[in-house]
């Protein structure tokens, strides 16, 4: 049983910044940009379930640039050392330094790398026809909605400038174009031999650079071997 003494002087807690977003109380705008400052959070979630899941190299790949990213980010601020909004007062923010917004940074350098990934890797190896054009345009209209709203609410909820937001998001567009590039004239080239080592075979290690559409692939190459199995199955039961 717990002494007085050690009830009277409870721990100090402290909160996961990297997810502790605060927004003005009442405020319905407010809450619901909050929410989309947790959408990196997400993407990298989402990255790591397909990385796990897919193996794919160029997944991995694009993984790979957004931890650059972010990298370059952390540099950046601890170089220019430019303080965040005085008006804020947020009470937990994992670094005091705003320039560049690594929100706006990390968005926008995913944006555009998918962008071009859409336009001009997809345009390489498979000949769009109307509707695949429509939702590729659909998709990149969201993602822009996406990142712009992200952007906006860092400075609606004081945790930038608007000088900070802008400069991060042209340090990602300028990373997405870099990295999106090295990728497919430096990486692709490489991930046939990178597949093929030990390694790569043991973890399961995979490249589909090559296959045009990957989800029409998997779902008729999954069809047709469950169409077999069932046959088999059919045979050996009668």
């Amino acid at each position: 049983m717990a002494s007085e003494e050690q009830c009277s002087a409870p721990p100090r807690w402290r909160s996961i910044s990297l997810t502790h977003v605060e927004y003005p109380a009442g405020d319905l705008t407010g809450q619901v940009l909050a929410c989309m400052s947790l959408l990196p959070i997400a993407i990298l979630v989402g990255f790591v379930t397909l990385i796990v899941f897919k193996r794919e190299l160029h997944t991995i790949s694009f993984f790979g640039g957004l931890i650059m990213n972010e990298g370059l980010n952390w540099l950046l601020k601890h170089i220019l050392q430019e303080p965040r909004p005085c008006g804020g007062g947020h009470s937990s923010v994992t670094t005091e330094y705003g320039m560049p917004s690594s929100h706006s940074q990390f968005i926008w350098f995913f944006v555009v790398y998918f962008f071009l990934f859409l336009y001009l890797r997809m345009h390489q190896t498979n000949n769009a026809r109307c509707v695949e054009l429509l939702w590729r345009h659909i998709l990149s209209i969201i993602l822009l909605a996406v990142a712009l709203s992200v952007s906006y609410s860092r400075v609606y909820l004081l945790y930038h400038t608007w000088s900070q937001v802008i400069y991060g998001g042209v340090a990602g567009m300028v990373m997405g174009v870099v990295w999106f590039f090295i990728t497919q004239e430096v990486l692709t080239p490489l991930f046939p031999k990178i597949a093929a080592w030990p390694i790569s075979e043991f973890f399961l290690v995979r490249d589909t650079s090559l296959i045009p559409n990957i989800l029409w692939f998997e779902y008729t190459v999954t069809r047709s071997e469950a169409r077999n199995r069932q046959r088999k199955l059919g045979t050996k039961l009668q």
